[in-house]
């Protein structure tokens, strides 16, 4: 029987992986709303009576068994420090699906891009925003940006199970996909001369992406050379002194249509 080569191997030990990875969500507000979403598998969860009862309609409606434990031994599978209310809820990952199907379709699509945002908290506060302001989709890269954590979704606070999420391979290749399907993709930059609101100015009706990097490193260079423009925030101060999570927000409702 031939050996199979490596890469095949590798990519089979990948999938396999994948199936088995589980993701510990906590806290009464995202276990809620990760037990009533009917896309997301959910596995285990455990509570302490006093967020059972708190639970007790989400409990009902996804139709899981909880396990009811002592406040005392309450020791699910993540970090001790992490404020969890009594709910630990194990899930697998949501699946989204592909960029197509998640960024065509609404009547004026947005989608925010993450160049190496690897915060959970940032991540999650990204993924708030894009739901308040109608982003189509977050888009990250599968290595280098956050995966799905338990202390992503609290601070998603139940958007993790309403915004679509995407975890892409290659971040420039993704950026030349949504060019062909007609995104203006914009890249944000301290240092570059053009406003948001400028370079938008009689394009509001366009899909438009927005591109956004760690704070510090910024774009790397490589998406910088990708995007079709680079484009500030129209600020007293600069760029850097913003969190990228307020950068998001703020980027997204200035791409807005008037």
């Amino acid at each position: 029987m031939s050996k199979k080569p490596k890469w095949v191997v590798e990519k089979e030990q990948a999938k396999r992986a994948a199936a088995a990875e589980t993701v510990w969500l906590f806290g009464l507000h995202a276990v809620r709303d990760a037990l009533l979403n009917p896309k997301r598998e959910k596995l285990r969860l455990m509570v302490t009576l006093n967020a059972q009862a708190k639970l007790a309609d989400a409990i009902e409606t996804s139709g899981i068994e909880a396990e009811v434990i002592d406040p005392r031994k309450f020791n699910p599978p993540i970090d001790p420090q992490s404020v969890h209310q009594g709910a630990a809820l194990e899930v697998k990952p949501l699946n989204w699906g592909g960029l197509a199907e998640n960024c065509i379709g609404a009547e004026v699509p947005r989608v925010l891009l993450l160049d190496r945002v690897t915060d959970p908290h940032n991540v999650g506060a990204i993924l708030r925003s894009a739901e308040v302001l109608g982003a189509s989709a977050v888009i990250g890269t599968r290595h280098h940006s956050a995966p799905e954590t338990g202390a992503l979704a609290k601070t998603a606070s139940g958007a993790l199970e309403r915004q679509p999420y995407l975890r892409m391979r290659n971040l420039a290749d993704t950026i030349t996909e949504l060019q062909n399907m007609g995104f203006l993709v914009l890249g944000l930059d301290g240092e570059a001369e053009q406003t948001i609101e400028g370079a938008l100015e009689g394009k509001t009706h366009l899909p438009v992406a927005l591109v956004l990097g760690a704070e510090g490193p910024g774009l790397r260079q490589k998406t910088k050379e990708t995007v079709d423009q680079l484009v500030k925030i129209d600020a007293a101060g600069g760029f850097g002194s913003l969190n990228v999570s307020n950068a998001a927000a703020i980027a997204l409702y200035a791409s807005l249509p008037r």
